[in-house]
């Protein structure tokens, strides 16, 4: 029979790989970035908010603050990475308000990041009374992330449309959140069951609400030109909702 710890880790690994590939999501976006040599309009805000989000959860899985969160580390590290090269890719071809906007946030965060971590190692004793503050603060950072696939849902409701609501990227969504409840489920973890639990939610009325207006939805020739959703992920309220993982 197998243990726990073992299918605990199982899990974890399968909600990795399933992370990665919503971490790797924005990478058409960017390709176009780099071809067109512009960012156009397409706005920093959710990787700079995802790199926060990151950094939070690999501090939360440090063995000082939450020991054995060793699959939680590995895939916000990831995640981090990945959203950093992002960030530099937009740097590259953003004008200097962009450029800007995109340092002076990222320097922000770091410093924020800094002031949790010392306060949390410092003035906290106990892998409790560190994992405590750590974890609230990716659960409210989780759930202001979540603000986004709530305004497309809405534009879907509005229009009868589901065009920039992807199936796949909604399906990934809510498998994601189900494997990370699962994960926090099998030894209790109330930060990560809280944020995936809403993510798991987020994600099922996706589907639901895919399913009710998939055939109401207009379908295009192949000959009409369609902003397709990848291009879209970084524009202000007019893109796809993707909620990013929260471990």
């Amino acid at each position: 029979m197998v243990s726990a710890e073992v299918a605990r880790n199982i899990v974890g690994i399968i909600g990795n790989v399933i992370s990665f590939l919503l971490f790797a999501s924005p990478i058409p976006t960017f390709v176009n970035i780099y071809k067109r040599k512009a960012v156009e309009e397409f706005k920093p805000d959710p990787y700079i908010a995802t790199a926060m989000n990151c950094m939070l959860w690999i501090l939360y899985g440090l063995p000082l603050v939450h020991p054995d969160s060793t699959l939680v580390v590995t895939i916000n590290s990831i995640g981090l990475a990945m959203e950093l090269i992002y960030l530099t890719i937009f740097f590259i071809y953003a004008q200097k308000k962009g450029r800007l906007k995109v340092i002076g946030w990222l320097c922000v965060e770091i410093a924020f990041l800094g002031v949790v971590a010392s306060c949390t190692l410092l003035l906290r004793k106990t892998h409790a009374q560190r994992s405590a503050p750590v974890g609230i603060l990716c659960v409210i950072f989780g759930v202001l992330m979540y603000a986004s696939p709530l305004t497309i849902m809405r534009k879907v409701i509005k229009t009868k449309s589901v065009e920039y609501m992807p199936f796949y990227l909604s399906l990934t969504n809510f498998l994601n959140g189900v494997i990370w409840l699962t994960y926090a489920l099998i030894r209790f973890d109330l930060y990560i069951l809280i944020g995936n639990g809403l993510g798991t939610l987020s994600g099922a009325i996706q589907l639901i609400l895919y399913a009710c207006y998939c055939s109401s939805t207009p379908k295009y020739e192949d000959d009409e030109v369609v902003v397709k959703p990848s291009e879209l992920q970084l524009s202000d309220n007019g893109g796809p909702a993707r909620a990013r993982p929260t471990v």
